[in-house]
């Protein structure tokens, strides 16, 4: 049985609003983000992912409780992530109300808390979150960290085949290239990373046009995660579902719009 492709809204969370720019600057508020959960929910969002782009441990607190107050109000599955370091705070955070955590800078320090993470929760519960940009690297795309910030010499494809190895469940490919520009998918990324991944590939960064997300999928994609073009009303989630159906991609197509 072929699977439904999944549409995710994705809200980066700064000090408990949501936030987009373009390549991880020049961030504008985009709303509340409880109440953008619960929006996307009701339009008919396979998935929400909810990144905590400033992770500060101040912050932890607050982030936990708008995780709460996000569970709440939506019946879909939610994907945390930011300033997770320890499977305690995975723990933490499922509690919370998440159902998958996210994890990027906290696993290239420190590989291992893939696996610890995997065994004690298992794969389905872990996305492994790549920043990745173009480098000097073996495949020519560069692992970041800290939000596309920092360089890590590390590159993409070998990190994504570590990860697989060491158990993670899906693969949440962010171009740093392409993140708000509305220019399409990373297309060659998205072809390169699918090759060496033997799990799920969400992929993220760029989406603009509706045709953009149907190239995302032949490039190899399993689910097409976007920020800016819902936020700011250029695409309902019902328009992106009712594209992809007409040209034949598997969609749940349970929408109000």
């Amino acid at each position: 049985m072929t699977l439904s492709v999944r549409i995710i809204p994705c809200l980066d969370v700064t000090e408990g609003r949501v936030v987009k720019g373009v390549n991880f600057t020049n961030l504008v508020d985009a709303g509340d983000p409880v109440e953008m959960a619960a929006l996307y929910g009701i339009e008919g969002a396979d998935e929400l992912t909810f990144l905590d782009i400033s992770a500060s441990s101040a912050g932890r607190e607050t982030t936990l409780d708008v995780v709460r107050r996000t569970a709440e109000q939506v019946f879909i599955p939610l994907t945390v992530g930011g300033g997770i370091r320890s499977v305690d705070d995975v723990d933490r955070l499922l509690r919370a109300g998440a159902d998958k955590v996210s994890i990027n800078t906290s696993a290239i320090a420190r590989p291992q808390l893939i696996a610890e993470i995997a065994d004690r929760f298992g794969s389905q519960v872990l996305v492994l979150s790549v920043d990745a940009r173009r480098a000097r690297t073996a495949s020519g795309f560069e692992v970041t960290t800290h939000g596309g910030r920092e360089g890590t010499d590390i590159d993409a494809l070998a990190w994504v085949e570590q990860a697989c190895a060491l158990g993670v469940g899906e693969i949440l490919l962010n171009s740093m290239d392409a993140d708000g520009t509305r220019a399409g998918y990373d297309i060659s990324m998205i072809t390169a990373v699918r090759a060496v991944a033997g799990v799920p590939l969400i992929a993220s960064g760029g989406a603009g046009a509706l045709e953009d997300f149907a190239a995302a999928l032949d490039a190899g994609a399993d689910a097409l995660l976007a920020a800016s073009v819902f936020h700011f009303g250029i695409h309902r989630i019902g328009d992106v579902k009712s594209y992809l159906a007409k040209h034949n991609y598997p969609v749940r197509t349970n929408t109000i719009g």
